[in-house]
């Protein structure tokens, strides 16, 4: 994947709906979650077991299409077998980007959300990416 893609979809990006959002602390979801938070994101909890709660201050919602309003970036902490799925959800309700976590690859999920003319990053973090590419604070 080259860095200038990931650097500009995270510089454009602020609303993130985190797919298998977790309440577990000990979990890389809830980590990378509050990172995106404390760097100025604006992040989306979706998991339907945290559905109608908060997380991390955030209202948690079941699905992608039942989160109001725009989704720059839907970020999968789902198996590579589910990324299919929430690439035609992410497509659904009109994302920009598909992220596929670290250690996530699902070729045809990547290749459907680019004919559906999503920018994908495959196998990346951005709680890694971040940093490592000077990404500056959201706000």
């Amino acid at each position: 994947m080259n860095d200038r893609v990931i650097s500009d979809v995270l510089r454009r990006t602020q609303r993130i709906a985190l797919v298998g959002a977790t309440d577990r602390e000990d979990r890389p979801a809830y980590g990378v979650m509050k990172f995106l938070l404390n760097h100025g994101y604006d992040v989306i909890p979706v998991s339907p077991k945290l559905a109608g709660k908060t997380l991390l201050g955030q209202q948690a919602y079941a699905a992608l299409a039942d989160i109001p309003g725009h989704v720059d970036m839907v970020d999968v902490f789902r198996n590579a077998e589910a990324a299919y799925g929430v690439a035609q959800e992410a497509i659904a309700i009109g994302a920009d980007t598909l992220w596929l976590q670290l250690g996530i690859i699902n070729e045809q999920a990547a290749a459907l959300a680019e004919e559906a003319g999503l920018t994908v990053v495959m196998d990346h973090c951005p709680k890694i990416d971040i940093p490592r590419l000077a990404i500056p604070m959201k706000r």
